[in-house]
């Protein structure tokens, strides 16, 4: 297994990209290549199957995207036809996500790219009118951006086959093995009858992710970027010792100053809770869990996304896949469970080699909880007792504790 690294900048006609594609790029101020782009795409338009380790951030999208859109758009122009209304619907590519907030955002991505192409996207998942989701595959389309639920939901109803899939993604593959999503997996996977080219995608490619490439990947080039070092000092963690009564306040004077803000928290309601407290402190803030109505999630998604909204309130359903540009700050309300959630959560900021801050709330009792969470990480950052009062909060990137204000 080799494994690249990138140090050469590059642009996407030297990467192949066909030109409307870096014309339609250019028109959204896209013009250099990040590292997992630059890296994977040439393969993926020459055809090969890719395993790309990178973070979530790193503009995996683009990367998976930019092939499947030109390849699926060349071979509809050599067999001089596209995928014809009727039942089921049976795309030529098909992208696979864990999350029906992922599948959102890269349809996103990439339905304007598509378009460009004359390729037709259609996104699927869970927690949205199916019959509305049955009636775009019904016109006929060329890829399918998918949640596994809802992939075999459609299959079983006999509105989606994969039969004549030639371009499988794999994205955020480790989540969809956390979530148990791998049956499903292999379910399309068994379902698959033409040569195909898969690209899979992930932050970690042990367990069962690796038994999942040496099982279906043919031959496959291995790409890496983004150590977790890197992501780590990426940012600037701030780790608070609050006090109960306090807490809520010090999570809304950190909020003030900035433009976009993401807490996370650990228990839905905990979510709800905090955002009713949030604006009984004067600040406008939206919950984003697993028991919203999807049309709730998205527009506070968006909003958030867009600016509109200055806080957004998560449980860790959205702490991966998502992207949000320009996150300011992100405060973890709810201490995480392990160092892996911190950096799943964290991520959210320092995306695409941008810096952030990471603010931890940590009660008394929470503290021993931050300092092994630390270790695990490799970090010595001082654990600062502080209260709502404290003008330092309201730019914690610009104050930098010292081991004297450290509480004993």
């Amino acid at each position: 297994m080799t494994i690249d690294t990138y140090e050469t900048v590059r642009t996407f006609e030297s990467l192949g990209v066909a030109d409307p594609l870096v014309k339609e790029l250019a028109d959204q101020g896209i013009t250099t290549p990040f590292a997992i782009q630059a890296l994977t795409i040439a393969d993926g338009l020459a055809g090969r199957d890719v395993c790309g380790k990178a973070k979530t951030g790193s503009g995996k999208t683009l990367a998976f995207g930019l092939p499947l859109l030109q390849r699926t758009a060349e071979a509809l122009a050599a067999s001089g036809k596209s995928r014809t209304a009727g039942r089921p619907a049976r795309p030529a590519a098909l992208v696979l996500l864990p999350t029906r907030e992922l599948a959102v955002q890269v349809h996103d991505v990439v339905a304007p790219l598509a378009k460009a192409v004359g390729v037709r996207v259609a996104a699927v998942y869970g927690g949205a009118d199916v019959d509305r989701q049955v009636a775009k595959l019904r016109k006929g389309v060329e890829v399918v951006i998918a949640t596994p639920g809802r992939l075999i939901d459609l299959g079983d109803r006999g509105e989606l086959s994969v039969a004549d899939v030639e371009v499988l993604v794999l994205d955020e593959a480790d989540r969809m093995a956390d979530m148990g999503f791998m049956p499903q997996v292999e379910w399309v996977l068994r379902r698959l009858e033409r040569p195909h080219q898969t690209l899979l995608f992930s932050a970690t490619l042990d367990g069962a992710v690796d038994r999942l490439v040496t099982r279906y990947l043919h031959d496959p080039v291995h790409h890496e970027v983004a150590s977790t070092s890197q992501t780590v000092t990426a940012m600037e963690h701030r780790f608070l010792q609050v006090h109960q009564m306090d807490k809520v306040r010090v999570a809304a004077a950190i909020t003030r100053a900035q433009e976009k803000t993401l807490i996370f928290v650990r228990t839905k309601r905990g979510a709800d809770r905090l955002v009713e407290q949030l604006c009984a402190e004067g600040v406008r803030a939206a919950a984003i869990h697993g028991d919203l109505r999807q049309a709730n999630r998205e527009k506070a998604l968006a909003d958030f996304s867009s600016g509109k909204l200055p806080v957004l309130v998560a449980t860790d359903v959205a702490a991966r896949g998502l992207h949000i540009e320009a996150v300011d700050v992100v405060v973890h309300y709810d201490p995480p469970e392990d160092h892996k959630a911190y950096l799943h959560r964290s991520g959210r900021t320092a995306r695409a080699g941008s810096a952030g801050v990471v603010a931890t709330l940590a009660l008394w009792n929470q503290v021993i909880e931050a300092e092994v969470i630390q270790r695990r990480l490799g970090l010595r950052v001082p654990i600062v007792e502080v209260f709502s009062n404290d003008p330092r909060l309201a730019d914690l990137a610009a104050w930098e504790p010292t081991p004297a204000e450290a509480v004993l």
